[in-house]
């Protein structure tokens, strides 16, 4: 569902709004195209789906294209995700010839006449080579770009140097090797998508018998993509631990992206690795798409848990501290930015399995300090990581590009 800007009066205030008005006349007319390569499943999407249509509402002629690939193309741009966050990738002739043609036949169908081009991640990035250039462009990447394998990034980066502006999640993304300039925007999540919304305990005990989860446990869930850098074979392991001392149960809820070939296999082996688990009932995995059941899982856990191995931001963090759920969460990416350790949850070691069951442990022990965690989670998105401060900072980067 489309909303308008004036339905987040309630979550910013009358200066701001003002603001933000005042910010998008500037681009009255201006015409703006998103492009990425999924429609659902994923962060990116997510973003879109609220930020397409309120660049609309507020006055800039924003459209949204989808690149088009197949199996070998989207297999093979799973590989250059994975290499651009630290793994290895043999790159060979085959595999640049069909990334790249790929993008040549989407601009043989996507034309492109705005006055401002945003292509998210590494899925459309050469397309800026096959358009005869008259306006700004923008990649705006959203995952970590810190540790990159050399063969690839050398490969990617004559594309991305003939764009105008790299966007990044965290300064630590930023390459000291690109003379082009690189700015820092945190993504955001839209409170009022089904997902955030508030949902009463009716609505909540519905979506939870619907897909036969127990609430006579204590609820620990992790909700992500299922791919490694999620570790969700990690989770299983800091859920042993846990059960050792306390009883309680798990739920893995993932998607799975048009663009992540891999995701399946993943699921699959969690699935035959933990069969003994899910049988009696202390493991639950969900592959749904149901983002109204995502919001009364996050709501009804009494601990959210985000073991990623590297996460470019991690939006399923945020979604949750804006429920006021304590959260245990791997100290990587993007996630520091949003937990401080102590104060609105807890940052662990990636691979310090028993730090996480220990946290996890104190929480359940301690109600009183997940609530305090979670009460300032939600202070603290509030004021950083809502939908209406990154239209605001799209509006601010467009109109210097625009207009300079």
């Amino acid at each position: 569902m489309a909303h308008k800007v004036e339905e987040y009066t309630q979550f910013v205030s009358d200066t701001e709004m003002c603001e933000l008005y005042k910010a998008a006349r500037r681009l009255y007319g201006t015409r703006v195209v998103h492009t990425n390569s999924s429609y659902y499943g994923g962060g990116v999407a997510e973003i879109l789906s609220a930020l397409v249509p309120l660049m609309n509402d507020i006055g800039i002629m924003t459209g949204w294209r989808l690149l088009r690939g197949s199996p070998d193309f989207f297999d093979i741009t799973k590989k250059f995700h994975n290499a651009l966050q630290g793994d290895s990738v043999n790159l060979t002739e085959m595999k640049k010839k069909i990334y790249v043609q790929t993008n040549v036949d989407f601009a043989t169908y996507n034309h492109i006449n705005h006055d401002c081009v945003i292509v998210h991640d590494p899925q459309p990035l050469p397309s800026i080579k096959f358009y005869r250039k008259t306006q700004p462009w923008i990649w705006r990447v959203h995952i970590d770009l810190s540790k990159p394998d050399e063969t690839l990034w050398d490969f990617l980066k004559h594309y991305v140097l003939k764009y105008d502006v790299l966007i990044v999640s965290s300064e630590k993304y930023i390459r000291r090797d690109l003379p082009l300039e690189q700015r820092v925007i945190h993504p955001a999540i839209d409170p009022l998508d089904p997902k955030n919304i508030f949902l009463d305990e009716k609505t909540i005990d519905k979506y939870l018998k619907k897909f036969r989860i127990p609430t006579d446990k204590p609820l620990i869930c992790q909700i992500s993509r299922f791919d490694k850098w999620k570790d969700p074979e990690g989770v299983v392991k800091v859920f042993k631990i846990i059960k050792e001392k306390i009883d309680c149960r798990l739920v893995l809820c993932g998607s799975m992206a048009t663009d992540d070939p891999e995701s399946y296999q993943t699921f699959e082996r969690l699935r035959k690795n933990t069969n003994h688990l899910t049988k009696n009932g202390d493991i639950i995995l969900i592959t749904s798409e149901n983002n109204i059941l995502v919001n009364a899982l996050q709501r009804t856990a009494a601990v959210i848990i985000q073991k990623s191995l590297r996460e470019g931001f991690g939006l399923t963090v945020t979604e949750a501290l804006w429920k006021e759920k304590p959260v245990v969460a791997s100290k990587v990416g993007g996630i520091q930015l949003q937990i401080k350790d102590g104060e609105n949850g807890f940052l662990v070691a990636p691979d310090d399995t028993h730090a996480f069951a220990d946290k996890i442990i104190e929480i359940l022990k301690t109600p009183k300090l997940g609530v305090m965690l979670g009460k300032k989670g939600k202070q603290d998105v509030k004021k950083k990581f809502l939908i209406t401060r990154l239209l605001r900072d799209y509006i601010d980067l467009i109109h210097e590009l625009v207009h300079a």
